[in-house]
């Protein structure tokens, strides 16, 4: 089955109201409040789809509501039934200290085709198409980047990793610099940098390392549209983190993920510039209350991969103050 295309402007329209809204507090040193600001606009415009949609990635459980919280049913309970994942602002460093790479991110597949990702870290690794088994997990850093390279009729100094800047992936950098690998270091926005790998322009050859669970399942229906590679095995560091997996279904709790078994059959998946990135310009304000937005676009079954520019009025004016 495929999602109908009806549903894309509508998710659209979803982030880019969430951006809009998150960008009044571009800058403001509150990161809190502009992440609530992106909630309350983004559930506000997914209650008025004609879907019945759960929540599978949010941003906690019920007890931790008003976030957009992992079993909320969203939409105006009539229509076709969709798994949702959100991360309604992506990098809220970034927002709270107007720096680019700021995002509202969202996925909607069928109903049992989102993997329910637990609340933990997760490795991770992200290349363009390339052959089954050449690039895995398993392997060595050293094999990957030489298999990589080789795949490319490139050198592996030509190549260029792109990883999260934190004291936990000082041996992969340190490894990735004996094999004079290009570094590309990022601060946040684990789902932004995974996109990187999408586009030969934006120079970006792997992704690898460890980060949020759920941001990889976000990041890996993008990657479905784009017939990348993609594998992810989760990091259970306590008792709870087990507890918790075992509850959603998680009985291996090595298993090595490949993308098939992250997203199946169609998605949509939209991801709104609240400030400038790689790609999109962030929110513009114009005049009466309109707002030029560029999101990011896939829908798989239609083939579409595109970049929407549009310019909107925005539902929530109040959050100007």
């Amino acid at each position: 089955m495929t999602i109908d295309k009806k549903y894309v402007d509508q998710i659209i329209n979803v982030t880019s109201q969430a951006a809009i809204a998150s960008s009044h507090l571009v800058g403001k040193k509150n990161k809190i409040a502009a992440d609530q600001a992106a909630v309350d606009a983004m559930r506000s415009e997914l209650n008025k789809i004609d879907m019945i949609g759960e929540v599978v990635i949010g941003e906690g459980s019920l007890d931790e509501a008003p976030m957009l919280y992992t079993g909320e049913k969203l939409g105006k309970k009539k229509g076709p039934e969709f798994d949702i994942a959100v991360d309604p602002l992506e990098g809220t460093n970034f927002a709270a200290n107007n720096l680019p790479g700021a995002l509202s991110v969202i996925a909607v597949a069928e109903k049992g085709n989102l993997f329910k990702a637990p609340e933990t870290y997760m490795h991770k690794i992200a290349t363009s198409q390339v052959e089954k088994g050449l690039i895995d997990l398993d392997y060595s850093i050293k094999k990957n980047i030489k298999n990589l390279a080789d795949f490319k009729n490139l050198n592996p100094s030509d190549l260029t990793a792109c990883i999260l800047d934190r004291p936990r992936h000082k041996g992969i950098i340190n490894e990735l610099s004996e094999l004079k690998v290009k570094i590309k270091l990022i601060t946040d926005g684990d789902v932004a940098g995974a996109l990187l790998v999408t586009n030969p322009t934006f120079n970006v050859d792997i992704f690898l390392g460890i980060g949020g669970g759920p941001e990889g399942v976000l990041a890996a229906v993008a990657l479905d549209a784009y017939d990348c590679h993609f594998q992810g095995k989760f990091i259970f560091d306590n008792e709870n983190d087990i507890i918790e997996a075992k509850k959603m279904g998680i009985t291996d709790l090595n298993k090595k993920y490949e993308l098939s078994e992250i997203v199946k059959g169609d998605a949509i998946f939209c991801a709104t510039a609240i400030t400038d990135t790689m790609t999109m310009k962030g929110v513009f304000a114009e005049d009466n209350n309109y707002y030029k937005t560029e999101t990011l676009v896939t829908h798989k079954s239609l083939k579409n991969k595109y970049k929407s520019v549009e310019k909107r009025r925005a539902i929530f004016d109040h959050f100007k103050n």
